[in-house]
């Protein structure tokens, strides 16, 4: 179960490595025990999901839980399979033709993978933000219009890019030109475009690789507002190398290595509070502290 954190300033948690220390939130003033959250309402399940491409096991036996309006993070070293899983989760991985997976993906009880399912619509209920911004080359005002528009949507799109605008934290940017190209926006600006552009067509998770990679530090601040701002609706998940980013933003982390025959797995998991000040595995406190990664 969660726990819930205060408000409080923030303290560095300690660590024994060379690595930089993590800050997150302190407990409750006055050394009040910390309050427990209800047990968690779980959108996403993967239940011993293994990844293949061609004979290569990319990832094995994955089963993790994402929580209902939280933020989960997936750290871990490079080629562990992170980006794997969540290109898996919506189905992106099905356009490689030497890809497949075994295990189930549950998305509100329903498999993702049963043989009625239609890719298509799965990545409609499950968005997906890349690394590197990648806004079309067209208006903005088109940009956020498109997958509405792809999808046969009946409404007022002029309403519905402003409310995807507003949401992403962009319309005050943007309002006075709609008609130019999204190209010509900033990077971190780029990046709450495509934002703006997947919570367009309402789904109910946003999967985000690596978001913030290619921002300055206050584009990377900004987007980890909006993250905290969209989990109110929407169920997130987040891939990062950033330790500081993970333990600021995420709810949930799961940290995931690789074994001796490159097969990513998970290690550990739960509150991230719990993963930077208290892991229960040394791979875990050896990662988050700097010894390796």
């Amino acid at each position: 179960m969660n726990t819930q954190l205060s408000e409080a300033p923030v303290r560095e948690a300690a660590t024994n490595g060379p690595g930089p220390a993590i800050r997150l939130a302190t407990l409750p003033a006055g050394g009040a025990a910390p309050t427990v959250d209800a047990a968690p309402e779980y959108v996403v399940e993967l239940r011993d999901v293994s990844c293949y491409y061609g004979a290569f096991r990319a990832v094995r036996n994955v089963d993790i839980k994402v929580a209902k309006n939280a933020i989960t993070a997936l750290i871990g070293p490079s080629g562990c399979g992170k980006s794997t899983l969540l290109r898996t989760i919506n189905r992106m991985n099905d356009l490689v033709p030497s890809y497949r997976s075994e295990g189930q993906i549950m998305l509100d009880g329903q498999d993702l993978f049963a043989k009625e399912v239609d890719p298509v619509a799965v990545r409609r209920r499950v968005g997906m933000v890349f690394q590197k911004p990648n806004p079309f080359p067209k208006t903005i005002w088109e940009n956020v219009a498109f997958g509405p528009k792809v999808n046969g949507y009946k409404g007022n799109l002029n309403e519905l890019v402003e409310t995807s605008l507003r949401r992403a934290a962009l319309w005050d940017d943007v309002k006075d030109k709609l008609k130019q190209s999204g190209m010509s926006l900033s990077g971190g600006q780029q990046q709450r475009l495509c934002i703006a552009r997947t919570i367009a067509v309402n789904p109910e998770v946003i999967l985000m690789d690596e978001p913030c990679s290619a921002l300055d530090p206050r584009s990377t601040l900004q987007i980890e507002e909006l993250m905290a701002e969209l989990k109110r609706e929407y169920t997130i998940v987040i891939v990062t190398h950033n330790m500081q980013q993970a333990a600021r933003a995420s709810d949930t982390t799961v940290f995931m290595t690789m074994g001796e025959d490159r097969a990513g797995f998970v290690v550990e998991q739960g509150p991230t509070a719990q993963i930077f000040t208290n892991p229960r595995n040394q791979l875990t406190e050896d990662y988050v502290s700097g010894r390796f990664g």
